[in-house]
């Protein structure tokens, strides 16, 4: 996974609404999956919107793609992070720290999702759907259930918005764990 970029964030006064209405959900302490679908709902109507990024919050960087920390709740309650991918550029498989809403800026992004089987001898990864989420749309996740690998397979520049219930700031990156075990692939 990518080191975020930690600099000071300009925020556009889109973002700032944003946030607010974020900080309005997370405060209500309702549980990780509902929080993360009213989170959702307050993200989509800002998804492609001119005036929510920064050009240089959607800047990319043509070795990896790349994180933008753009707001880290102070009681680390939640981050809103910029990811810009460029054509091909991918996630490992991982899971996460808290629950996320991920939603499509420009662009779109693709998703494998992964279940963990076990025949109490050794572990594998089974690839259970496959979706590509267009500019607008939004999807949300709580752990556990959460494996999943992330790519640009489109042509252009992506942008998504990832928000996490988590300081992403403090800790660097949304991912608790790698996954290395084989896959039902080919």
């Amino acid at each position: 996974m990518t080191t975020p970029t930690v600099t000071p964030v300009t925020t556009t006064a889109r973002l700032a609404r944003l946030v607010e209405e974020i900080r309005a959900v997370v405060d209500r302490g309702l549980p990780p999956d509902l929080t993360a679908y009213l989170v959702g709902e307050r993200l989509a109507p800002h998804l492609g919107a001119s005036d929510l990024l920064t050009p240089e919050q959607c800047e990319g960087d043509p070795e990896r793609y790349r994180q933008h920390v753009l707001h880290a709740e102070r009681d680390g309650g939640f981050s809103v992070v910029a990811l810009v991918w460029l054509p091909g550029q991918r996630t490992s498989i991982h899971d996460h720290v808290a629950w996320c809403v991920t939603g499509v800026h420009q662009g779109e992004e693709h998703e494998r999702r992964y279940r963990l089987v076990s025949d109490g001898l050794a572990a594998r990864l089974v690839a259970t759907q496959d979706v590509v989420n267009r500019q607008g749309e939004v999807c949300g996740f709580a752990p556990p259930g959460d494996i999943h690998r992330v790519w640009n397979g489109g042509d252009g520049t992506a942008i998504s918005l990832h928000i996490y219930g988590a300081d992403i700031s403090r800790l660097g990156s949304s991912v608790r764990r790698v996954y290395a075990q084989p896959t039902d692939e080919k």
